[in-house]
C-alpha cells in the first residue's frame, strides 16, 4: 500500500529540475503521506574525503525553530556538577552507576553530556556507546564542563552533523507539522553552518548536491545558492 501512496507522492515533485529552499519545505510537507508527523531531513553531498582529517567535518548547532522532538538527556558527571544538571533540566543524571548501568545493555536516552574527568571511564564504553553514535565528544559541545549551557542547547534543538564516508551529512530540520518559514530558517541556519565549516583543502565546488524530503517521501533537488 504504501508503494501506491509513494508513487502518489513523488508524481508531485518535477525530477528535471532543482527547487528554491523555501519551494522545497512547502513540497516536503505536502509529499507527506503518512498519518503520523513525519520529520524533514537534509542531505548535503560534498566534495570532502573524510579519511582526511582536516576534511572529517564534525560539529553541532541550535536550529533556530528546534527540531520537534524531544531528546531524552543523559548526564555522566560527579560531585557538585551532579545538581548543576538536575537543576538545568537533565533527565538522566549519575556517575559509575550509570556507566554500569550501560555496560549491562541499558540505553534508554538519546544522548550523553560528559564532563572532561569522566571521559576516561566513559572512553571504555566506546565499543557499546560509538556505533549508536552516543559517545559524547568536545566537537559537538557534549564533553563539557559547562553541563547547564549544554543541556540548554540540546532542550532548545541542537542537531549534531557529521559527514560520512561518502562525503555525505543528513540532518533532521524539523517536523511536517513546522509552518513553511519555520522549516526555510532551519534550513537556512543549518545550511550556513555547513557553508562555513568548508575546509581549506577543498578545491572547486564544495557542495555537490543537497536534497530535502520527509522521512517517508521522495527526494527533493534542492538549489545550491
Amino acid at each position: 500500500m504504501a508503494g501506491k501512496k509513494y508513487r502518489e507522492a513523488a508524481k508531485l515533485v518535477d525530477r528535471s529540475r532543482t527547487y528554491s529552499y523555501q519551494e522545497a519545505v512547502g513540497l516536503a510537507k505536502k509529499t507527506n503521506y503518512t498519518n503520523f508527523d513525519a520529520s524533514v531531513e537534509i542531505s548535503f553531498h560534498l566534495n570532502v574525503d573524510p579519511r582526511q582529517a582536516d576534511q572529517n567535518i564534525r560539529g553541532a548547532m541550535v536550529l533556530p525553530n528546534g527540531t520537534g522532538k524531544s531528546q531524552k538527556v543523559l548526564v555522566i558527571t560527579q560531585g557538585p556538577k551532579e545538581q548543576e544538571a538536575i537543576d538545568a533540566g537533565a533527565d538522566l543524571v549519575g556517575g559509575k552507576e550509570m556507566l554500569d548501568k550501560i555496560k549491562g545493555g541499558w540505553f534508554d536516552f538519546d544522548i550523553i553530556v560528559a564532563t572532561p574527568d569522566m571521559m576516561g571511564e566513559l572512553g571504555k564504553l566506546g565499543r557499546l556507546l560509538g556505533p549508536k553514535g552516543l559517545m559524547p565528544n568536545p566537537k559537538t559541545g557534549t564533553v563539557t564542563p559547562d553541563v547547564a549551557n549544554a543541556i540548554n542547547d540540546i532542550k532548545k534543538g541542537k542537531v549534531e552533523y557529521r559527514v560520512d564516508r561518502e562525503g555525505n551529512i543528513n540532518v533532521m530540520i524539523g517536523k511536517c507539522s513546522f509552518t513553511d518559514e519555520q522549516l526555510a530558517q532551519n534550513y537556512k541556519a543549518l545550511y550556513d553552518t555547513i557553508v562555513k565549516a568548508r575546509p581549506a583543502a577543498v578545491k572547486g565546488a564544495f557542495i555537490k548536491g543537497i536534497t530535502m524530503s520527509n522521512s517517508m517521501g521522495p527526494g527533493i533537488k534542492v538549489t545550491i545558492e
